[in-house]
């Protein structure tokens, strides 16, 4: 799904139909203990890496709890594949919620709409409009991470980063994760990545295990040995 929006410097302009306000969840508000939008000004995008995990686990956490008691995990984790692909696939996506040049009311305004857009559950969309209202959207990236480690956790199964020259079949992938089961103990997902770059052979992520066979790795390798050579 493609959504464009205007550069950042110039104004969001919207249908008026799709301005609407973010579903309330008191439910979501309660969890977070967030109150309001003006009990927080603007928040540093470049924050240290362990605040904005902070932020985004206690995020996460809410969203998961909610969903879990609901027993809706299943469009929680269709939820997470949508936005996953809009921050892939759109670097408007990518401005849009990392940008500081966007003010408040601009980034509420848009994120509501692509919400309803992308249809993403109540739950998702209050989480998204409250996090455009206290300027986090930012750790969007690591929200969704962390959902997905948790519904993995839930499952009992890790989940695998894998990366390649070119997507892996179906039959491939079921036969990696077969594999990859065998090491860690649990049900694996593929979490499929392509990058042409590679060459050939694949990029393994099981977290914080990393399996490199790429080709390009092998020559990255040879050629800083050459280096100590010389």
């Amino acid at each position: 799904m493609q959504v464009k929006f205007p550069s950042a410097t110039s104004p969001v302009i919207l249908p008026v139909a799709l301005l609407l306000p973010v579903p309330n969840n008191p439910a979501l508000h309660s969890m977070l203990g967030e109150r309001g939008q003006n009990d927080i000004g603007r928040v540093d995008v470049s924050e240290p890496a362990s605040i904005s995990s902070g932020i985004a686990k206690r995020y996460a956490t809410a969203i998961f709890e909610l969903a879990k008691e609901g027993k809706a995990l299943k469009t929680l984790e269709a939820d997470i594949e949508t936005l996953e692909a809009a921050i892939a696939e759109s670097s408007d996506f990518n401005s849009l919620i990392h940008s500081p040049l966007y003010s408040r009311d601009q980034q509420g305004a848009a994120i509501a709409a692509i919400a309803k857009k992308m249809k993403l559950t109540a739950t998702v969309a209050s989480s998204l409009g409250l996090m455009s209202a206290k300027r986090r959207l930012f750790v969007l990236p690591q929200l969704l991470a962390e959902l997905r480690g948790m519904i993995a956790d839930d499952r009992g199964e890790v989940t695998a980063d894998v990366v390649a020259a070119k997507a892996l079949t179906k039959a491939q992938q079921d036969k990696l994760a077969k594999s990859l089961k065998a090491t860690v103990g649990k049900d694996v997902k593929i979490k499929m990545a392509v990058d042409e770059k590679l060459i050939g052979g694949l990029v393994v992520k099981v977290g914080s295990k990393m399996i490199d066979t790429s080709i390009r790795s092998k020559l990255n390798a040879l050629q800083n040995t050459m280096k100590e050579v010389g």
